[in-house]
């Protein structure tokens, strides 16, 4: 029997599901700091939001009271997510943005910076768990009309931040200089 390589035909990112320690705060920061919207709720358990017209592109569900790991922060030394982002209009509307979360004690993490690959800029928060949520803007956009010739990027501070950490709000992350410093 022949087996024929097939391949699922993706089209963008749909949702993520988080864990959450305290869904009403969750859902509290998620409105009205990241402007989503709720489209619908699984009793006080689950909640679905939205950013745009999919029904939900992040659901949060509750971790229960005595989850022995419930106060567990995530860590980036193990596999799990690094991050997930939402697109924003305009630069200008990421300097906003960060000037609202100084203004609310949302921690920043990185950024406003521009990657490298996908030139897009970006600005890193963390949620009420922990979790790094982005925003960005202004990525390439790969086409039929305007293609892309995938390149590969040395691991250095200009694939990490074009800018070279000149348009960032707060200080970089330490090791984020260490790695990317003298590459």
């Amino acid at each position: 029997m022949r087996h024929m390589k097939k391949k699922i035909n993706v089209r963008k990112l749909g949702h993520m599901v988080l864990m959450v320690r305290d869904i009403k705060k969750s859902v509290e920061f998620y409105t009205s700091v990241v402007g989503l919207e709720v489209s619908d709720w699984i009793e006080d358990k689950m909640v679905f939001l939205r950013a745009g017209s999919d029904h939900h592109d992040l659901a949060l569900s509750q971790i229960p009271e005595d989850s022995p790991d419930r106060d567990d922060l995530p860590k980036y030394s193990r596999p799990g997510l690094e991050h997930f982002s939402y697109l924003v209009d305009s630069l200008e509307d990421m300097e906003a943005a960060a000037e609202m979360l100084q203004e609310r004690g949302v921690e920043i993490v990185r950024g406003i910076g521009k990657h490298g690959p996908g030139a897009n800029c970006f600005l890193v928060f963390k949620d009420p768990d922990g979790n790094n949520c982005e925003i960005y803007c202004d990525m390439i956009q790969v086409t039929e009309d305007s293609p892309h010739t995938p390149q590969v990027w040395e691991r250095n501070i200009d694939a990490f931040d074009q800018w070279h950490f000149k348009r960032f709000v707060v200080p970089p992350p330490h090791q984020v200089v260490k790695d990317k410093q003298g590459k």
